[in-house]
């Protein structure tokens, strides 16, 4: 009698993802801790790092919040309601832009049902209107332009404002998951790797796959793909303008350091609302479930933790020079046009394999009938698209020099000081170089980020194709970087 086998369970065959019930803890209670260290470790009060951090022997808490800035209400201090409310404006703001603006209709991939979902893009259109406003405010009254001083005024209190959202987002989609059923119209799905059982893993990773909400007077949104590039995108480009702002006000001028972080990271994002319907087949969308994790990421993570570098030169300014200024423009040429000539030739040849320009690339075709390329750039590694990426973070970091300063009180006259409006200086003395964890951090996280997930799509990978997936990895051994990794 042959002995009896149970099939294993969606989750089962997916397993834990960072390292599970820990990791989710982790990432969903202690980074926004780290979020706030960011925060107050580089400040407009003493320096960056606070002075008593360079003594540790000397330290003591009241010395430190009194460097840092702590509020003087103690932890009330880090929540405003007026903050609250205008980070709720700015969400429904982007909300109502995008029920009331020209989108395009796009079918997302096909779910396990057969079935596609229907996806409104228009993120393009929607914050050209908010960042034409933006520029309109600001050739009125400049750099003391209403938003820049409130977001930058109320900083900590915002990043407060956008945690609490975070947290209700995913408690929300929590929730409402279970009232997915079998076979509903809807074309509602629970994602295989947030049925664990364990609510805090599946509060974290997302137990539905691509919740939708109806708001009165705007209508259905994917939260998923809506909160994909806004707010955080959107919010990311917003913080460097506002430490741009910040740098003008307090110096009476603005760096080149300053310009080209800030206009270089508003293309990169500007080039993901034009190239939006490309993130409906990332695994963002197609696999993973919306909770914490992307919440957290979208409303936090990308606003708050990737204007680390524009936060500094608002209060250590950089002067690069023409021949820094030209290096810095060439590693970040070098790095998009890999990253944006890569996923554009993988595009091209899923739509037509036959367009002449991608015609002669050879591949291997799988069981399933997906092919898989083996020359061009997917010839190169298998993430090469990741090196691109990984490479412009480097032009976004290394602007900030042997970074770290200190703020020096009014008419200290100290040699190498650069003088603020209020009469106070800035000099680096004995902080020099203590800052680069920070301002270097998103050249570290990016490339632990991109390292995860190459390694989640190889177990995805090797889940749909099986031999076929280790056939490939044999042709094209490289994972990102060619000949190292």
């Amino acid at each position: 009698m042959a002995p009896k086998t149970s099939k294993k369970t969606a989750f089962e065959e997916h397993g834990y993802e960072f390292l599970g019930p820990p990791g989710a803890f982790f990432i969903s209670f202690i980074l926004p801790v780290v979020v706030y260290i960011f925060a107050f470790a580089c400040n407009d009060v003493t320096g960056c790092p606070p002075p008593s951090l360079l003594h540790p022997s000397t330290l003591t808490l009241a010395q430190l919040k009194r460097e840092v800035g702590w509020p003087a209400e103690g932890i009330v201090g880090l929540f405003s309601w007026e903050a609250l409310l205008a980070t709720i404006g700015y969400v429904l703001v982007n909300a109502i832009l995008y029920r009331v603006l020209p989108a395009e209709e796009v079918q997302g991939v096909k779910l396990r049902n057969g079935e596609r979902l229907s996806y409104r893009l228009n993120t393009f259109y929607c914050h050209s209107v908010m960042l034409a406003v933006l520029a309109a405010g600001t050739a009125a009254q400049g750099a003391h332009f209403i938003v820049w001083t409130f977001i930058s005024d109320n900083y900590i209190q915002i990043i407060t404002a956008n945690i609490l959202l975070a947290y209700a987002t995913a408690t929300y989609v929590y929730v409402h998951s279970f009232s997915v059923k079998p076979g509903n119209k809807e074309l509602r799905e629970l994602a295989a790797g947030g049925q664990s059982g364990n609510i805090l893993y599946d509060w974290f990773i997302g137990r539905e796959l691509n919740p939708r909400v109806t708001l009165p007077f705007i209508g259905e949104i994917d939260l998923k793909e809506w909160l994909e590039l806004r707010p955080g995108m959107f919010g990311w480009v917003l913080m460097n303008f506002v430490w741009m702002a910040k740098q003008h006000r307090t110096f009476g001028y603005v760096t080149d350091s300053m310009v080209l972080i800030s206009v270089v990271q508003a293309l990169y994002v500007v080039d993901s609302w034009w190239n939006e319907s490309a993130i409906l087949t990332t695994m963002d969308i197609t696999t993973d479930g919306f909770g914490m994790m992307l919440a957290f990421g979208d409303f936090v993570w990308e606003p708050f933790a990737y204007a680390l570098q524009t936060r500094y030169l608002a209060h250590h300014p950089v002067h690069l020079g023409p021949v820094y200024l030209t290096l810095m423009l060439a590693i970040i040429a070098a790095g998009y046009y890999i990253f944006r000539s890569a996923n554009s030739q993988k595009n091209r040849f899923r739509i037509n394999p036959d367009d002449p320009q991608v015609a002669h690339l050879t591949f291997i075709e799988t069981k399933s009938g997906s092919k898989l390329l083996t020359s061009g750039w997917w010839g190169v590694s298998r993430h090469i698209n990741y090196l691109g990426d990984w490479l412009q973070a480097w032009a976004y970091c290394l602007p900030c020099g042997v970074s770290g300063y200190q703020i020096l009180s009014a008419g200290s006259n100290a040699p190498g000081s650069y003088l603020m409006t209020d009469g106070r200086e800035v000099i680096q003395g004995e902080a020099r170089g203590w800052a680069i964890p920070l301002t270097c951090f998103y050249i570290i996280y990016f490339a632990v980020l991109l390292v995860h997930r190459e390694g989640r799509d190889d177990i995805k990978c090797h889940r749909k194709y099986g031999k076929d997936w280790d056939r490939y990895k044999t042709i094209v051994r490289s994972k990102i970087i060619p000949g190292i990794y």
